[in-house]
């Protein structure tokens, strides 16, 4: 969330993010909250003083009379303060609940527009593949080399389900573990999040309240040994990235410790609302999945951040790269960018059957959005305590990716040729058909 000061200090610039970011939230109604909040605590802290004031009176009179006024006084002041709090109480509620809807702000240089059409490429490497045969798409070969079943999949799993098989599961190993490898060799501190998560972390991330629909709520959250259902609910995580910011909440790091450089490998899960009808076939869009992410805590400090935003995006790089697969870098636009974003690049690979580039990668700079929501803090130099900046990408994600690579190394007689880089962990240099 943003700091309520700056709210305060610079409406209009929050207004015009909300408009930039199609977000809806009325931000003259918060200022209204925030203003009765405030003089609503100011009225409980008088109220205080006054009750602390009339109990040392009490107690330096020693006249009946006077005591009895007092006491009068009081029980009076204790039904007006109990009406107060009652109303402190349900606009601070409200306030919470405002404050939890407001943008970031945005970088000068995100490009205005609505949606992704309005994403501007920045940078492009390799050379996209000329096939002298007709290609097939990753459900083909998947298929032929009896490497992916959807159907099955289906049938087992629900709408988007689906097997890796033989190969396929070396593949998406490899990738996993050659990403970890170079994590670790980048001196990212290593973790296995965990995947079913509390309602907080979701609300420290930033997906809730706004992408709440993407997320899977746990049906049966267990029972207590005394039979009684547990209330609290459970969530599985879309992202490591919610676990690994969750790691930091509540506490204030020191300045020397920063940047903390975390790196989560775990399952995901997306419910994919309002993509029904959008890449029904094949892998592009599935519900559970494997992702190895990347999070950065630093201080807050823009130039600082907008490095380390760059340093995610080239590691990301750097494993496409070992890949050799095609692949180009946009920024996205305000409408394309998330509600807590102050800028955001996608990296989107090449797929020969889309004859276009689709999104395997997304780096985001939160500022300070996220860590108010967590209550991350440091303490710099001169003792002062502050909110770190936090920043997240994707290093690698499978099977989405399985897509570029089985299309990129598609051979004419069928087969797929295995990246050179993944070659030691599958253990052949080809896949070809049984």
């Amino acid at each position: 969330m943003l700091d309520i000061k700056f709210i305060r200090q610079n409406s209009e610039v929050v207004k015009d993010a909300c408009k930039k970011k199609r977000v809806e939230v009325d931000i003259n109604l918060l200022l209204e909250v925030d203003k009765k909040r405030r003089e609503l605590l100011q009225a409980l802290e008088d109220m205080r003083a006054k009750k602390n004031k009339a109990s040392e009176d009490i107690k330096a009179t020693k006249d009946a009379k006077v005591k009895e006024v007092i006491i009068m006084e009081m029980r009076e002041l204790d039904i007006n303060s109990d009406r107060v709090a009652d109303d402190f109480k349900k606009t601070d509620e409200e306030f919470r609940r405002l404050m939890l809807l407001v943008p970031n702000i945005i970088s000068k240089d995100v490009p205005i527009g609505p949606d992704s059409k309005s994403n501007k490429e920045i940078d492009k490497w390799g050379n996209i593949p000329q096939f002298d045969f007709k290609i097939k798409d990753h459900i083909q070969l998947g298929k032929e080399l009896n490497l992916i079943d959807a159907e099955i999949g289906a049938k087992t799993g629900g709408f988007r389900g689906y097997y890796l098989k033989n190969e396929a599961v070396f593949l998406h190993l490899a990738l996993v573990w050659h990403t970890v490898n170079k994590m670790r060799e980048k001196k990212f501190e290593l973790f296995v999040p965990p995947t079913l998560i509390r309602e907080f972390t979701l609300i420290g991330s930033g997906h809730f309240p706004a992408g709440r629909e993407e997320i899977f709520q746990i049906g049966n959250p267990g029972k207590l040994e005394s039979g009684e259902t547990v209330k609290e609910p459970l969530f599985l995580a879309g992202t490591a990235e919610p676990s690994l910011l969750a790691y930091y909440a509540d506490k204030i790091l020191d300045e020397k410790e920063l940047p903390l450089k975390a790196c989560g490998i775990s399952q995901c899960y997306r419910s994919e609302i309002g993509s029904y009808g959008k890449d029904t076939k094949g892998l592009y869009r599935v519900h559970e999945f494997m992702k190895v992410e990347q999070v950065v805590i630093c201080q807050a400090d823009l130039a600082e951040a907008e490095k380390w935003h760059e340093e995610m995006l080239n590691i990301a790089r750097e494993i496409l790269k070992d890949l050799k697969l095609p692949h180009r870098v946009v920024i996205n636009s305000s409408g394309d960018m998330g509600v807590g974003k102050y800028k955001m690049y996608d990296i989107e690979t090449w797929m020969p059957s889309r004859g276009d580039y689709g999104e395997t990668h997304s780096d985001s700079n939160m500022t300070d959005w996220q860590t108010r929501r967590l209550n991350i803090r440091y303490r710099d130099n001169k003792g002062e305590i502050k909110f770190a900046f936090a920043l997240n990408n994707t290093v690698i994600a499978s099977p989405r990716i399985l897509i570029a690579i089985l299309e990129n190394y598609q051979q004419k007689d069928g087969s797929v040729k295995v990246p050179d880089v993944l070659q030691k962990y599958v253990g052949v240099k080809a896949i070809k058909r049984k």
